[in-house]
């Protein structure tokens, strides 16, 4: 395989994680491969982030903005990218030192394709977490899996910037689950190329994070991305079929779950989408 040489743009959005944020940053500059830039957007910090980007000098390139949310932050760093291939990785994860050089030459071996993910390894309170079965991580055509949940790790992924062009940049709209809107929109017309290897450490568990923060009520994003996906008219038939069955387990089982607790209101809402999309074989 020859030497890898598309020069990679790094993105980082960040938000008040003044404490995670500098491992991110130097997990970044320790790379074995060097030639990349790196980008980090401070999507409107409240704490000592803008002191501890400062200090970095020219070795990155920082961006600020009031307080729009990480696909708002991300897409930022998209219009800044200067370079072919662009990775991401959020604030309080970390890339291996080969993660790079790895991923690029993989991409670089295979032209034809637009995005890339990798393994990673999960730390909870830092102690090792074992994956599930149902986050094994795959390459190809991975659309009938993301449709339950997020297959794709942020901080694993690497696309060549036309890819935006294809599927459309983050949807702002999104406070979370914005990533598997766009793996969703992603997945139905590109494959993804896995390479296997653990090149990128998770850290959660944490109530800042957003998947935290929102965690009752992630489903409800999803249920919206889906339908969103279902209204676009891309899908082939066969898609189409798989996402309006996951959509109307979605529906009803978050529903269910709104009356249970008495949110009445969104509960009958969405049992009636599911009836919506209800459909007889």
């Amino acid at each position: 395989m020859p030497s890898p040489t598309i020069p990679v743009s790094v993105i980082i959005p960040t938000h008040t994680r003044a404490g995670f944020l500098a491992q991110a940053i130097d997990s970044v500059l320790a790379q074995t491969y060097t030639n990349f830039e790196l980008i980090v957007v401070d999507d409107g910090s409240s704490d000592e982030t803008p002191a501890l980007l400062a200090s970095y000098g020219k070795e990155l390139i920082c961006l600020h903005q009031e307080n729009r949310g990480p696909a708002a932050a991300r897409n930022a760093g998209i219009s800044a990218a200067r370079h072919p291939l662009l990775a991401f990785l959020d604030s309080d994860d970390r890339f291996a030192k080969n993660k790079l050089a790895l991923q690029v030459a993989s991409m670089e071996a295979q032209p034809e394709v637009f995005i890339s993910h990798t393994q990673e390894i999960w730390l909870r309170n830092g102690k090792h977490l074992n994956q599930k079965k149902r986050h094994v991580k795959e390459s190809g055509d991975i659309f009938a899996r993301s449709l339950e949940l997020c297959v794709v790790g942020m901080s694993t992924v690497m696309v060549r910037r036309e890819l935006f062009d294809r599927v459309g940049l983050f949807d702002e709209s999104f406070p979370c689950c914005e990533d598997y809107e766009l793996w969703l929109r992603t997945s139905s017309c590109h494959h993804f190329l896995l390479v296997d290897a653990p090149l990128t450490i998770k850290h959660g568990g944490r109530p800042d994070q957003v998947s935290v923060q929102y965690k009752t009520g992630m489903d409800r994003f999803r249920i919206r991305a889906l339908e969103k996906l279902i209204s676009s008219e891309k899908l082939s038939p066969d898609q189409f079929l798989l996402a309006r069955r996951e959509l109307v387990r979605k529906a009803v089982l978050y529903g269910n779950g709104c009356l249970k607790h008495g949110r009445l209101e969104e509960g009958q809402r969405c049992l009636s989408l599911a009836a919506r999309y209800s459909f007889f074989e």
